[in-house]
């Protein structure tokens, strides 16, 4: 963390040519006292730059001083061309932003370099979303990815399974997963949001909570015109992580105990959470004469695994608990009965 804060130090003093230290604090978002100790790493490594003491004074680059790319080795380079995630962009309005970044890094780069960048763009194409998605309207994206730039609060309607509430929230982040953008953001109004949809679940407890909103349930978003200080030490890969792993764990929170065959075994992942059928698949026993296998399986609720699991036809026994096993019985039987030959 601190490296990454040192070099947009580094090039906020560059763009600003100089500054005093709270407004430096107020555009990296840490006290200024973090910012006089960055200061003196930065000069002990032989930055150029001085302070001011007093009226009228401030921090400063010696003039005519600029870092350059020196460092960038031609993976690094050819990474900020192959990860470009041109959907991803399109829908924060910033495909052009990635296209003059690219063109300016271009004419900084040796002429090997920048060969090397050209040939793994050509080769190379990140398409985020998985097989047969169809995209999510998000008709506020643009909205709510301005308010997270300028700290500025939101007035939003947020569509829940039976209606629509109106919120007013203070935005932190936005993160796109599978297709599908959410929102961090504390909740200045209201009780709670839709906790079955929302990845943390949480209730809005303190004005401290940060909860999950899915974008694309977003009907209207209006700024306040008013201000928000972020939490101080807010990371929002950090927090993602935690709230998609409470998630899991408050999702699939029963754990059944199952016979696979060998196909079964193979199709378990697109039947039920890929994630879980993997670590099930990874804990199983070795398989029996006949090639079938014993795992136990986590998963939302007996219904739905039931639902889930007749995907798989003949290649499943239930062995725990036994309302799966009536389930599954009960379901092939509805089958063999719609089904059976006229």
């Amino acid at each position: 963390m601190r490296a990454s804060r040192l070099v947009t130090l580094l090039f906020t003093l560059q763009r600003l040519r100089e500054a005093t230290a709270g407004e430096l604090a107020r555009e990296l978002e840490v006290s200024e006292r973090t910012i006089y100790r960055d200061v003196a790493a930065l000069s002990a490594a032989g930055v150029p730059l001085f302070t001011e003491p007093g009226r009228g004074g401030g921090i400063r680059l010696v003039d005519g001083w600029r870092t350059r790319l020196d460092g960038l080795t031609a993976q690094e380079a050819a990474a900020l061309f192959a990860v470009g995630a041109p959907q991803v962009l399109a829908e924060l309005g910033m495909s052009a932003a990635l296209a003059g970044a690219q063109a300016k890094l271009l004419a900084t780069l040796p002429a090997g370099m920048r060969e090397h960048a050209r040939t793994v763009a050509e080769r190379f194409h990140l398409d985020a979303p998985g097989w047969f998605h169809t995209p999510h309207q998000v008709t506020q994206l643009a909205a709510v990815a301005e308010a997270v730039w300028g700290q500025q609060r939101l007035r939003i309607s947020y569509r829940r399974r039976t209606d629509v509430v109106d919120r007013t929230i203070e935005p932190l982040g936005v993160v796109v997963k599978a297709g599908t953008w959410y929102l961090a953001a504390r909740s200045v109004s209201g009780a709670r949001v839709d906790s079955a949809r929302s990845v943390s679940g949480a209730r809005v407890d303190s004005p401290d909570t940060v909860l999950t909103y899915r974008v694309d349930r977003i009907v209207a978003a209006e700024p306040t015109g008013e201000g928000f200080t972020r939490p101080d030490g807010f990371d929002l890969a950090s927090w993602w992580a935690d709230a998609t792993t409470r998630f899991a764990s408050q999702m699939l929170r029963v754990t059944v105990r199952l016979r696979l065959g060998p196909r079964g075994v193979k199709m378990l992942s697109h039947v039920t959470d890929s994630d879980a059928a993997a670590q099930a698949i990874a804990r199983a026993g070795p398989p029996d004469a006949e090639g079938w296998r014993e795992v136990e399986l986590d998963v939302e609720e007996i219904a739905v695994a039931a639902s889930q699991l007749t995907g798989l036809g003949g290649e499943v026994e239930a062995l725990d608990p036994p309302e799966l096993r009536t389930a599954l019985a009960a379901a092939g039987a509805a089958l063999a009965e719609r089904n059976a030959p006229r």
